[in-house]
């Protein structure tokens, strides 16, 4: 190894050094929280000619989301015939993972109030439930914790 070859390679590591740090910086955005998952209350209704229970749920922290999070993307596979469903999902699951049910067209953080699970009357709830939102765009999931099913 040269003299000069040293050197320029001395020169070069506080340069390189440089752009990595500063490329780490502008790539990495804050995290998203999880969700804090908590029970609004039940009410009862009918459909089809039955009976069921709707038990009814709010994020605690959803302020924390951004709305593009929620955004119609026309870009990515629909959700049945819906071809502008939002670019973030939303699955409840019981707490052995089975999926209860799901909502694929939230507008905003502010319909994270709108989660829900119906269950015919007479059939024991779940002890616990918890969502998973699905950022389809970037495939990041948030879990939230486990919430109850009963007040």
């Amino acid at each position: 190894m040269t003299f000069k070859f040293r050197r320029q390679t001395l020169l070069l590591f506080p340069v390189l050094l440089g752009v990595m740090l500063a490329t780490q910086g502008v790539a990495s955005a804050p995290p998203l929280p999880n969700p804090v998952l908590y029970l609004m209350g039940t009410e009862a209704y009918q459909t089809g000619g039955k009976n069921f229970i709707r038990y009814k749920y709010d994020v605690d922290n959803k302020a924390s989301y951004p709305a593009a999070l929620f955004a119609a993307a026309p870009a990515l596979p629909p959700c049945g015939a819906n071809t502008n469903s939002s670019r973030t999902w939303v699955d409840i699951f019981d707490s052995r993972g089975k999926r209860l049910y799901g909502f694929c067209a939230f507008k905003s953080p502010g319909d994270l109030n709108q989660i829900w699970f119906g269950l015919e009357e007479g059939v024991v709830p779940p002890s616990y439930v918890y969502i998973e939102m699905k950022d389809r765009q970037t495939n990041t999931i948030y879990k939230s914790n486990l919430a109850d099913t009963s007040l």
